[in-house]
């Protein structure tokens, strides 16, 4: 059984580009808008998810509070989570990281960075 991914960003665009990548892995995708889209996604699944990709800056809920929300729930606890954001300062990288994000890609990103990152992180 192949392995699923959650990708949260409010940019279709960008959502359909890491999906695309991701399922040419072999990867099962789900795609959500914002962190209270993920939420409502998550609590309908009836498997597990295997790793999220978030955007921090999207209206509803932000990345830092889906991360935080995420690290309460034990489900999700060690579920590793990647920020794909185009915040760069060292601020955002420590909030993400305060927050419970495993790593941190900064956008524009190479989709060969991002599938090494999501390998090393699911094994």
């Amino acid at each position: 059984m192949s392995q699923t991914v959650l990708v949260v960003d409010d940019s279709p665009t960008l959502v359909k580009f890491v999906s695309f990548s991701l399922r040419a892995s072999g990867y099962n995708v789900l795609g959500a808008c914002d962190g209270m889209d993920a939420l409502e996604k998550l609590a309908n699944l009836e498997s597990d998810i295997d790793m999220v990709i978030t955007d921090l800056n999207m209206p509803n809920m932000d990345g830092y509070e889906l991360i935080a929300t995420l690290r309460e729930n034990d489900k999700f606890a060690a579920t590793p989570i990647i920020i794909l954001s185009s915040e760069e300062d060292e601020e955002d990288k420590r909030k993400g990281e305060e927050a419970g994000a495993t790593s941190y890609l900064v956008k524009p990103f190479k989709s060969s960075v991002l599938m090494s990152e999501v390998s090393r992180l699911l094994g």
